[in-house]
């Protein structure tokens, strides 16, 4: 698992006209070649009338899936340029789909690759960005009488509390990122004088829009 990558905020779609041209891009995360191929003919299907509905996607920790379609504009000119947008934001695991309806005016080779980078560079600035970064929940258990100053003491500080369970003991669960495990840990012991069992539990992706 990455430590820490870039992807969408969630699904969305923004339009934009360029010489009466509608380009509408839409978006979604899709993690397997099969999500992002069946969003494509979801849009497909929502917008069977239009003149194409060009895509691009991206998947992988490495990039290892790329694809891109120009449904039948020339080639290189549509789904070539909203796949490099893609990686020049260094976002994983996207998939869009530019839907363009013919407004009567040609934009040539130049002009259609503009439109459609700038197609999905707009939309990402309006769907969103957001930093997904690997962290570790760390469970610490303590009784109720250190409740009050752990919390204070956490709301201050670096680490970001996620939630606190009141069972027989308090479990105070904390994202910690991989790097300040043992950081967190010695911090925790102190300030708790020793009395705290800090235990680390699953791993989860903390997302933060940029």
């Amino acid at each position: 698992m990455l430590p820490i990558y870039y992807t969408i905020k969630d699904r969305g779609e923004h339009e934009i006209i360029i010489q009466k041209s509608r380009f509408i891009s839409y978006f979604s995360r899709a993690t397997t070649e099969e999500e992002a191929q069946a969003f494509i003919e979801e849009i497909k299907k929502l917008n069977r009338d239009a003149t194409h509905n060009c895509s691009a996607y991206l998947i992988g920790e490495t990039d290892n899936i790329q694809k891109a379609n120009d449904d039948g504009e020339p080639s290189g000119t549509a789904g070539v340029p909203m796949l490099e947008v893609l990686k020049k934001r260094k976002l994983k695991d996207v998939v869009v789909v530019v839907t363009r309806y013919f407004g009567g005016i040609k934009l040539g080779a130049g002009g259609l690759i503009r439109a459609y980078g700038g197609a999905v560079s707009e939309g990402l600035n309006a769907v969103g960005v957001v930093e997904r970064k690997l962290m570790c929940v760390m469970h610490t258990q303590l009784d109720y009488h250190w409740l009050g100053k752990v919390e204070n003491e956490l709301r201050q500080s670096i680490y970001q509390l996620k939630q606190i369970d009141y069972l027989d003991q308090v479990d105070v669960q904390t994202y910690v990122a991989s790097d300040e495990l043992e950081g967190f840990e010695e911090w925790m012991t102190n300030l708790t004088n020793g009395q705290a069992e800090i235990k680390r539990g699953e791993e989860v992706y903390l997302e933060t829009d940029v």
